[in-house]
């Protein structure tokens, strides 16, 4: 590059053709006299490792070749002298292009190599997931995903085996090293480009069972990178046995950042866990952290397989028998129990949704029959998901964590169109009273919305706390203190509707810690108010009065004339009198109050980061 021009002895009437840059020549593909066309390939110059023509800058005669082939010529030395001339024709460059359609030798590996990797090159194994009755990673991600919108990640990627199999092992044996992860639009025909878009990550059973390997771990790291810079909704497919055996993995691999990279995501993205079969070990650790996980009846989930048992020592036992779906569900592992993974997909699908935003299409149920849902005989039970399904829009309903903690029910729904929290006592176990299983779900279930901006909606039908011996072994104390702490600390508002009971302690957590906390808070004609329950109030308030009557009948009369009396006092009528509560209104009617009070709320400045640290995993 730094070589003098050389001089040349230009002749008259005659242009220069200057070298583009400093080169070697390579070759030089006219002679003098030869006739030249614009366009026309006349030099072949080396840089860099790199070869490139010369073409001619006009049609013209050769007059001198001032070059030779293997010499150095710097940027703009004449390599040739020519006559201009006006030349009939041009150069052809079509000769020069090749058919569209020949596939050349590399791309011909490359699509091989790909059809190797996928479905579609491993029919053997394929054939035995679908004898399970099961699906393959890539078939559930084809249905979470809208067509067309995948976009993979490491699809190439082999498993870190290298000094223990050969390349083509490798090839057969571990495509994707057992991960499949990309981005792509769920409920794309919902949203737009920017709500709908997603990522998804999924073990493949199909690759040693879809353990972890060293090369996967390093494929969820990247993608879990792009899930927090982008902000994108992450749904991860659980299946598999934890780590891998038999991988180059240096000591312990113990400085590995996959769980930690997902547990940092916790309340800056919505995380959801689908699992189908068997999910152990670092499988298990990962969907742990999902804020919802969504399984398969067919499932076991444990922090450790059989193996890891029976190595510790603890005996030998099935897959089925370690954290099998029933007991899972029944404990709060799981949120939502479907049959299948088609269901499962189904699921996840709607659970996105509603942190999607909006949708303008919504229908609901005539809202009357509202008003007799709750039985005018106060001591009746009733079925309060009646009333959630016919206050939320028609099938927006997703209930979560239904197996447990049973004494309150906890879901997303909509309200024309808008997705909303909600929170309600179930007046059929243990007549609403909230125990420490029913505390820690509510209390989890704040935290899942307040992260992602959900307003709360909580319909309270409480005698108040458990109580009693039993449940005190339970540290019932500190579970129910939980409503309260998380409930004022949380910044997405609260509407309080009081079904029938709110007595005592338990009916303030019931409604955010207390009936003046959340945004606004009413109550049924139904409601009915107190420090405690009606009846037990009158039998300790009046103890002397009652035991000193010795008629039964009597006895029972005055007991019948003081309760009256409280529960007019209590009624939600006179409650509101001392402005205690805010409304009583028609339960037909309510509806439309939630959605007066939602549009009422001043729009929220776009999240930079989180609203919160994290949401508890429990």
């Amino acid at each position: 590059a730094s070589a003098a021009r050389p001089a040349f002895e230009a002749l008259p009437g005659a242009d220069a053709l200057p070298a583009p840059m400093a080169a070697i020549v390579h070759a030089v593909s006219v002679a003098e006299g030869d006739v030249i066309l614009r366009g026309q390939p006349v030099a072949l110059i080396e840089a860099m490792k790199m070869q490139q023509e010369v073409r001619a800058e006009a049609g013209g005669v050769v007059a001198r070749i001032l070059v030779s082939t293997g010499e150095t010529v710097a940027e703009g030395q004449p390599l040739l002298l020519f006559y201009p001339r006006e030349v009939d024709g041009s150069y052809d460059h079509r000769a020069e292009t090749p058919d569209p359609d020949h596939i050349r030798p590399d791309l011909a590996e490359m699509r091989e190599r790909r059809r190797l990797m996928t479905d579609a090159g491993r029919p053997e194994a394929v054939a035995k997931r679908h004898a399970l009755g099961m699906r393959t990673a890539r078939e559930n991600i084809a249905d979470l995903l809208d067509p067309e919108s995948f976009v993979e990640y490491g699809l190439f990627t082999l498993a870190n085996q290298r000094a223990r199999r050969s390349h083509e092992e490798l090839l057969r044996l571990s495509p994707g090293d057992g991960v499949v992860m990309g981005l792509g639009a769920v409920n794309g025909d919902l949203f737009d480009e920017t709500r709908s878009r997603a990522a998804v990550l999924s073990y493949d059973w199909t690759v040693f069972a879809a353990t972890q390997g060293y090369k996967g771990h390093q494929k969820t790291d990247r993608l879990l990178r792009i899930v927090e810079k982008m902000r994108l909704p992450l749904v991860y497919f659980s299946e598999g046995g934890g780590g891998r055996p038999g991988d180059d993995w240096g000591a312990a691999h113990l400085n590995g950042v996959s769980f930690w990279g997902l547990a940092h995501l916790s309340g800056l993205v919505p995380i959801v866990g689908i699992n189908n079969r068997y999910c152990f070990a670092g499988n298990a650790a990962l969907l742990g952290l999902c804020d919802v996980i969504i399984a398969t009846r067919s499932s076991s989930i444990g922090m450790g397989g059989p193996t890891m048992i029976e190595g510790g020592g603890l005996g030998k036992f099935a897959a089925s028998e370690v954290g099998p779906a029933d007991v899972q569900f029944r404990n709060g592992v799981i949120d939502v129990l479907v049959e299948d993974e088609a269901e499962a997909v189904a699921v996840a699908k709607k659970y996105l949704s509603y942190f999607q935003g909006p949708v303008p299409a919504w229908e609901a149920a005539d809202q009357r029959p509202l008003r007799h849902v709750v039985p005018e005989s106060r001591v009746r039970g009733y079925d309060v998901r009646d009333v959630i399904r016919l206050l939320a829009d028609t099938g927006s309903v997703l209930e979560l964590r239904a197996g447990f903690g049973i004494g309150s029910i906890t879901a997303l729904i909509r309200i024309e169109g808008r997705p909303v929290g909600l929170i309600a006592s179930n007046p059929n176990h243990l007549g609403g009273a909230i125990d420490a299983d029913a505390a820690d779900k509510g209390a989890r279930f704040m935290q899942l919305c307040d992260a992602f901006d959900l307003p709360i909606v909580m319909l309270c039908d409480t005698p108040g706390f458990m109580v009693g011996p039993d449940v005190e072994r339970d540290a019932q104390v500190r579970h129910a203190a939980r409503l309260y702490a998380t409930a004022a600390n949380i910044q997405v508002p609260i509407f309080a509707v009081v079904l029938r009971k709110g007595y005592g302690l338990g009916a303030q957590g019931a409604t955010g810690g207390s009936f003046h906390a959340p945004m606004m808070t009413v109550a049924w004609p139904t409601g009915e108010f107190g420090g405690m329950g009606l009846e037990g109030a009158v039998r300790l308030a009046y103890a002397k009065e009652l035991a000193a009557e010795p008629d039964a009948d009597a006895r029972e009369a005055l007991y019948q004339k003081h309760l009256a009396g409280l529960y007019q006092l209590g009624k939600a009528l006179t409650v509101a009198e001392y402005f205690e509560i805010d409304d009583v209104i028609d339960p037909a009617d309510t509806r439309a109050w939630l959605m007066r009070g939602l549009k009422s709320i001043p729009p929220r400045p776009v999240r930079e980061g989180k609203r919160r640290p994290n949401i508890d995993p429990w």
